[in-house]
């Protein structure tokens, strides 16, 4: 394992990174972890970026102090560099074999992704134990697409699950989204990554705290 200390919190343990061996190729978590940890939120990427990605890394630096570790999973793809995700089914294998590393943690594990992540999150998560889901810009359907929707996946999640939503999403804003049994967050203004446009009445800083407040009350609200 190597140091893996950017973007830390102040009040998280130094963090690390760990490669893992999975059926879809190698992966790899690097965490940030909390001194007295309660829950492991571990959260992967998009199809289109890494965990590089600014509501990832504000979720790192926020959560430890709230006493939950958040694990960072990049895929196995991206860990070796290709720049096109595989399919869903290669994802959730991807997942899948990440969650013995994640369980073995110690605290109960809440599954969470961005985007393809969510979806990969939601699909998975019953069958995987997880005690619930944070589902990050939900691709509810692809853009001008409205007929092709993915709701069957979040609802289907079986665990409680809360998704952040840009109000300004392509991929599905929020007042598209059907009733089920999840909480939704709108992060006004935001798109598919979170950005807030420059002419808004809030700040990235301001929406990006939206997202990690959010967070860290319903987390702690699962007790």
């Amino acid at each position: 394992m190597t140091d893996s200390s950017q973007h830390r919190s102040p009040h998280a343990l130094p963090g690390e990174t760990q490669s893992v061996g999975t059926d879809a190729g190698t992966a790899r978590v690097t965490w940030h972890r909390a001194p007295r940890p309660r829950l492991v939120l571990a959260v992967s990427h998009g199809a289109g970026g890494g965990i590089e990605a600014r509501d990832l890394r504000a979720l790192a630096e926020a959560l430890p102090a709230h006493g939950v570790s958040v694990a960072l999973v990049e895929q196995p793809w991206r860990v070796g560099g290709k720049k096109v995700a595989p399919a869903p089914r290669t994802l959730d294998a991807g997942w899948r074999g990440v969650w013995p590393v994640l369980a073995d943690a110690g605290p109960p594990v809440i599954a969470g992704g961005r985007s393809a992540g969510a979806r990969v999150a939601c699909r998975t998560a019953r069958e995987l134990g997880a005690a619930a889901v944070l589902a990050l810009s939900f691709p509810l359907h692809p853009p001008g697409r409205p007929e092709k929707s993915r709701a069957d996946e979040l609802l289907g999640a079986g665990v409680p699950t809360l998704v952040v939503q840009g109000g300004n999403d392509p991929f599905g804003r929020p007042e598209e989204f059907p009733r089920g049994p999840y909480d939704l967050v709108e992060v006004p203004y935001g798109d598919h990554g979170l950005a807030v446009p420059k002419r808004a009445d809030i700040t990235q800083e301001a929406a990006l705290e939206v997202v990690t407040g959010a967070v860290a009350t319903w987390v702690m609200s699962l007790g």
